[in-house]
């Protein structure tokens, strides 16, 4: 999949397992500088997850059963503006590992599980190469999400397994962007501050 580009039909199609990367224009405070994880894409609206929000509540406070599979920092991560009393779990699994015999999850992209928290943690415990809980979701109508992509506020580029697990820290953002290669990589180094450039 190659990374957005400005011009008329240069938009990849978003799919599960596509990361939306906030465009530096983008401000809203919800989204400026976010990475979301794409769990859902359908023709009547779209649901992910802000990957690198982590909160100041930790998951072993408010799930004490998931708390030790929760990948560091064990925060419970801001998944964005919308019903955020509501938790989503994304889960990946280990290589060669299925989901066979486990109840509780529905496969995003493959390593990548949807996780049912009301489900007995013991099971996927041993299958499991980390995961994270999120706190709210980001969510958008139908045909709204096609509309801040196409206005620029969007890149769709394809997510990894390591985007929804890796170290949560301020370069995120930067580090998905890097990897793009030509031009989106030029945009790691925009400043927060254009005016201090």
């Amino acid at each position: 999949m190659r990374p957005h580009r400005a011009g008329p039909g240069a938009h990849p199609p978003v799919m599960p397992g596509s990361l939306l990367v906030a465009a530096p224009s983008l401000t809203d405070p919800n989204f400026a500088r976010t990475i979301v994880y794409m769990i859902e894409h359908r023709p009547q609206g779209s649901l992910g997850v802000v990957l690198n929000r982590p909160g100041p509540g930790e998951v072993r406070e408010v799930l004490p059963a998931w708390g030790p599979l929760a990948s560091e920092p064990g925060s419970l991560f801001l998944g964005g503006p919308v019903e955020n009393g509501t938790a989503l779990c994304l889960a990946a699994l280990r290589t060669g590992q299925t989901t066979r015999d486990i109840r509780g999850l529905t496969s995003v992209r493959e390593p990548v599980q949807l996780v049912d928290l009301d489900s007995d943690p013991a099971p996927l415990a041993p299958r499991l190469r980390g995961l994270r809980v999120f706190a709210g979701y980001s969510g958008w109508d139908a045909g709204q999400l096609a509309g801040e992509i196409a206005r620029g506020d969007w890149f769709v580029v394809p997510g990894l397994p390591d985007d929804v697990l890796g170290p949560a820290h301020d370069g995120h953002w930067e580090r998905v962007l890097r990897r793009q290669g030509l031009p989106l990589a030029l945009l790691a180094t925009f400043p927060l501050d254009p005016a201090r450039n």
